[in-house]
């Protein structure tokens, strides 16, 4: 059996720190899964960073899991402690995991890694294959389609895609009032954007059912989270 602190190789030649879901048993690499610890007064907090002191129970990125983990009973064996799991977890959950995808966007502004709006977009597009392409979930279709149609006639594809947030959402990420389009320039943070999308996307729609099947390049479900990115160090007495 696969040790839940084995390590694998991920496509960059990286080794992989991997966890047991206190849920299904599986041994996952953590970019999958959620990390949970116990915070003041023993109640189960989503460490969605991995970065919180103590024994930590990880679970996969999706709700349907975290439901599972919790009517079991994970949660207070994996912690060996008592437990009080808050009744809003899951959308608590929910909303730490959106909250690291905007703050990365955020990153990306300070960067000067991200376009934003059409004209920078179809600019960004016109000079080489997008990284990410990411459009409000209340943008209107014709400009979305605008900037896909541009992509596949250059470059003969879909960018991978998403839109999971609102254009205000967007907007205050980014420093606008609203953000109807923008787009990822490195590499490096298209990679982590997808995967903290892929750890939403078990909460949340992502690609929404509207979008033409054709420019569904990227399967989301979880597999934002296979691009994977540089583990967190865990501390010795997780799972």
């Amino acid at each position: 059996m696969i040790s839940p602190a084995s390590s694998q190789n991920d496509e960059r030649g990286r080794k992989e720190r991997e966890r047991r879901c206190v849920a299904s048993g599986e041994v996952l690499p953590k970019a999958k899964l959620i990390r949970f610890a116990l915070g003041p007064g023993d109640v189960l907090v989503p460490d969605v960073a991995a970065k919180l002191p103590g024994r930590g129970a990880w679970v996969r990125a999706d709700r349907r899991s975290l439901e599972r983990a919790i009517k079991k009973g994970g949660f207070g064996y994996a912690l060996k402690a008592p437990v009080k799991v808050p009744d809003d977890l899951a959308a608590l959950t929910e909303a730490l995991l959106a909250r690291r995808c905007l703050d990365l966007l955020g990153m990306a502004r300070r960067a000067g890694a991200i376009a934003i709006g059409a004209t920078q977009v179809e600019a960004a597009i016109r000079s080489k294959p997008t990284f990410l392409l990411i459009e409000a979930e209340d943008g209107a279709a014709e400009g979305r389609e605008k900037l896909m149609s541009l992509h596949i006639g250059l470059w003969g594809k879909p960018p991978p895609a998403a839109a999971c947030f609102s254009s205000q959402d967007l907007g205050v990420a980014l420093g606008r009032d609203r953000v109807i389009h923008a787009c990822l320039l490195q590499e490096r943070l298209a990679l982590a954007y997808a995967a903290e999308i892929g750890r939403l996307a078990g909460f949340r729609t992502i690609v929404p059912g509207s979008w033409p099947d054709s420019w569904r390049s990227v399967l989301w479900g979880l597999g934002g989270a296979d691009a994977g990115t540089p583990a967190d160090a865990a501390s010795a007495d997780d799972m």
